[in-house]
């Protein structure tokens, strides 16, 4: 079982309702709670089908890992990440009907073609950029404009953790900091313009979370420039991940929805806690 839950990268999954909480919030819309189930099963499947793609880098680079390590069947992991995916678009058509279901299929091709082609091209931050904006849409509905600021909020950030995570093996090169950096404080303001339409008390609770956002995450990544080591990296990138936590919370908190962006906020001390334990133990 611990090997699985390392497999899926179960906790930084609390980084993932969120993404379809905050479009329901940016489009006016009640969250569904079988959209945010079906986002975490695509990103399950995700994580599983990632490691299955990358069994062979791994053996070399990172031999810890659940299939190399031999705790997983490469057969089992790619099994795994289609049922997960099955399982998503299921859940997705139950819960959005046919909208949902178109969503979280674009969102499960995007998955795929991330895992099995384009993560390693010049286009692999963008397309999982792309994934992260798609998740955001599914909660949003038929009000896909309203909700694009806030989802492109989520995918800049994700740009950003991607570019950091291709230097998780070889350290971070020296403008691989400041392109983070870059990708969280543009990913802030589109949060704030996300939250521009929503009354005073919900722009200054948003405000106060994308400050919140913007310290957990920019010195962490700012660091990288004087200690751009592999595990200092890795570090970054856990908490980049637990980082959209706050992101998301600062899009519902500019919809008015105070009490869901707490709850979300809760979430954040339980996934670094969980991040860590998986990653020491």
């Amino acid at each position: 079982m611990r090997a699985l839950l390392e497999l899926v990268r179960a906790p930084a999954a609390l980084s993932v309702p969120g993404d379809t909480i905050a479009g329901a919030a940016a489009a006016g819309r009640r969250p569904a709670p079988g959209l945010a189930l079906a986002s975490v099963l695509v990103y399950w499947s995700g994580m599983a089908l990632n490691d299955w793609a990358d069994r062979e880098a791994d053996a070399v680079e990172r031999p810890e890992r659940p299939i190399p390590s031999g705790r997983v069947r490469p057969g089992a992991a790619l099994g795994l990440a289609a049922a997960l995916t099955g399982a998503g678009l299921a859940t997705a058509a139950l819960a959005g009907g046919r909208r949902g279901l178109t969503v979280a299929g674009l969102l499960a091709g995007a998955v795929w073609a991330y895992d099995l082609g384009l993560k390693r091209t010049a286009a692999g931050p963008a397309s999982m950029a792309a994934c992260r904006v798609l998740d955001v849409l599914l909660g949003a509905g038929e009000q896909t404009r309203a909700a694009l600021p806030a989802a492109l909020a989520i995918g800049a950030h994700t740009y950003g953790i991607s570019v950091l995570g291709r230097a998780e093996v070889t350290g971070a090169a020296p403008g691989t900091a400041g392109r983070a950096v870059a990708a969280s404080t543009v990913a802030a303001g589109l949060a704030a313009a996300s939250c521009a339409r929503g009354g005073a008390a919900a722009r200054a609770g948003a405000g106060v979370l994308i400050a919140g956002y913007l310290a957990s995450t920019l010195p962490v990544q700012a660091g990288l420039r004087t200690l751009p080591d592999p595990e200092n990296v890795r570090r970054a990138v856990r908490l980049s991940i637990l980082g959209l936590i706050p992101l998301q919370a600062a899009a519902v908190a500019g919809g008015g929805r105070f009490a869901t962006a707490g709850a979300l906020l809760c979430s954040l001390p339980v996934g670094r806690w969980l991040s860590s334990r998986l990653a020491t133990s």
